[in-house]
């Protein structure tokens, strides 16, 4: 009910006729729904559409198509997407920002600051409202496409300026617009012939993803994608790619190598120049997490060669560091000057978030040299890279080389807590364990080292300290300060508390379902589902569906059985 009094109240009212659980499962049709107030009551105050109604009524024609058209934003926008959104019949571009202000007066929208950058929101009751005045003005279909097309070319930016000194600004950004994004995508897979928009904006958002920990609904979205868009066309190629790349991730090589196929078919038949690059280098990445070791070095050096002699500076860094490393794997003399060479391209652009893969790699090429002295700083250093840049693939791999670096030098339980903390890590990416064979082999090696100093007892007991650090703590630890006691996900006396509906659906995100999936699993609309959402986002104080997921997996979840004195609806049937 976003705290609105006269919603609270016209709900209670319900529970006349129906039960706290019922009432919630029709609650995301809340204009309807609460519409039997107090007939001694004003007749504004007697359903909740009418108290809006008497906002809306108060509001300028101008500010009236703001509302409307405003209302399409899910979790905030910032007034470059107003603009771009809100313009057009009956509302120029350089009276939106007025409009803003006058609804902010209004109280229809609220602000937050973010660094260098004001948002602004809607309650989700009054974003229902608007949403149904863009219908009912036939101007929805109109302004999801603007919506789209906004976010498409925003993410397209992204990917353009991504190998630059602001890859930890728009990682931010783009962190900050994820739920504008996946109602973009929503749209894109939801309507006809608009599949390919779709494709593309996917496409744009992997290398963020990569460290922000949605592999897994970014591969659903590039499966949908896929399976309805067929067309051969580079940006086909691309997507193949791309899943498949996430794919090897994940450990599902199969599915990886099918799509690599696919890919060089596709390349060969498109026959540009990028295409066949990124197809090949695909095919070297596959050979690699299959082991195959020759073909995988054969494949990527044909691909730096490649990607040499294109002006995608990214594509070029990237293909350099996958030779880097199948170099380093297989014990290549030439892997310390191209992982030396990844760092200084990072230091050149000053690629933060880059440069925390590039000193992983070289610490893991002075590991596998057997020099831990060279090997444990460069990784405590990518480490405070892939930190500052909320790069959580990067923290998961810097943790587990720090563990495996750490019990070869004789610190067996601290380096036993690395494994914990590591296991934190990945699974707030998204991924069990290290999915490229040969670091998964290293990683048994180390546990098996691990439980023989220690035996089984002492070991599980580390790994168990390491797990119950948050991710902040795990890496303070990491870089030599004293480890500080994990603070538990929820106290004992948190200062708002967690409705029953808040922990159910906090147990499903925790599963990885999408809102849409929520929503069929507890007979809610997606709507409401995306605003549970938003509000836990400010109850726990995060910025990212990701980060409640790892809060579950450290803490464990709430029960759902629970009785919470603090849940209005537990209220009203005592």
């Amino acid at each position: 009910m976003d705290g609105l009094p006269l919603a609270i109240e016209l709900a209670a009212a319900r529970l006349r006729v129906l039960c706290p659980q019922q009432l919630l499962t029709v609650l995301g049709d809340r204009l309807d729904l609460l519409n039997q107030g107090s007939r001694a009551a004003p007749a504004r105050q007697q359903t909740l559409r009418a108290a809006i109604d008497c906002s809306f009524n108060l509001c300028t024609p101008q500010e009236q198509w703001g509302w409307a058209r405003l209302s399409v934003f899910c979790g905030g926008f910032d007034l470059e997407a107003a603009e771009a959104v809100c313009a057009g019949e009956k509302l120029a571009r350089e009276q939106v920002l007025g409009v803003i202000s006058e609804l902010l007066d209004k109280s229809v929208l609220t602000m937050e600051m973010q660094p260098g950058l004001g948002r602004y929101r809607m309650l989700e009751t009054i974003r229902e409202y608007g949403r149904d005045l863009l219908r009912l003005g036939g101007e929805e279909a109109a302004v999801q496409r603007r919506h789209r097309d906004h976010y498409r070319e925003f993410a397209a930016r992204a990917e353009a300026d991504w190998f630059s000194a602001r890859q930890e600004t728009w990682s931010t950004r783009l962190c900050l617009e994820r739920a504008n994004i996946r109602a973009a995508l929503e749209f894109c897979l939801n309507t006809p012939h608009e599949v390919d928009a779709g494709l593309v904006l996917a496409i744009s958002l992997w290398g963020n993803a990569l460290g922000a920990g949605n592999l897994e609904e970014e591969r659903r979205w590039f499966g949908q994608a896929l399976a309805r868009d067929t067309e051969p066309t580079p940006a086909r190629a691309r997507a193949l790619r791309v899943d498949g790349w996430l794919a090897l991730l994940l450990g599902d090589i199969s599915t990886a190598q099918a799509r690599s196929d696919a890919c060089q078919d596709l390349a060969e038949r498109l026959g540009d120049a990028e295409s066949l690059a990124h197809a090949v280098q695909f095919a070297g990445l596959t050979a690699l997490f299959r082991e195959d070791l020759p073909a995988a070095v054969r494949l990527l050096e044909e691909a730096f060669d490649r990607h040499r002699a294109t002006t995608d500076l990214w594509a070029e860094w990237m293909a350099l560091f996958f030779l880097a490393l199948a170099y380093c794997l297989t014990g290549d003399p030439r892997a310390s000057a191209m992982a030396e060479q990844c760092l200084a391209l990072c230091d050149a652009h000053d690629a933060r978030w880059s440069r925390s893969y590039a000193l992983w790699l070289l610490g893991l090429q002075h590991w596998l040299r057997g020099d831990t002295q060279r090997a444990i700083p460069l990784l405590q250093d990518g480490l405070r890279s892939a930190r500052s840049g909320r790069n959580l693939l990067g923290v998961a791999q810097c943790l587990e080389a720090l563990a495996w670096a750490t019990a070869q030098d004789g610190r067996g339980e601290q380096a036993a807590a690395f494994l914990g903390a590591a296991q934190t890590a990945w699974l707030s990416v998204g991924i069990a364990l290290p999915s490229l064979g040969r670091l998964l082999h290293y990683h048994s090696e180390c546990e098996a080292r691990l439980r023989g100093s220690l035996g089984d007892t002492a070991y599980a007991a580390a790994v168990k300290r390491g797990t119950k650090l948050t991710l902040d703590q795990a890496t303070h630890y990491a870089l030599g300060e004293p480890p500080t006691p994990p603070t538990p996900l929820r106290p004992e006396h948190p200062p708002t508390a967690l409705t029953r509906r808040q922990r159910q659906v906090i147990e499903l995100l925790a599963q990885g379902m999408t809102d849409k999936q929520i929503a069929a699993k507890l007979v809610l609309s997606p709507r409401t589902v995306e605003g549970h959402v938003y509000r836990l986002l400010a109850v726990l104080g995060f910025d990212s569906r990701t980060q409640i997921a790892t809060w579950v997996v450290e803490n464990s979840a709430p029960r759902q059985g629970e009785h919470d004195e603090s849940d209005p609806l537990c209220a009203g049937r005592r």
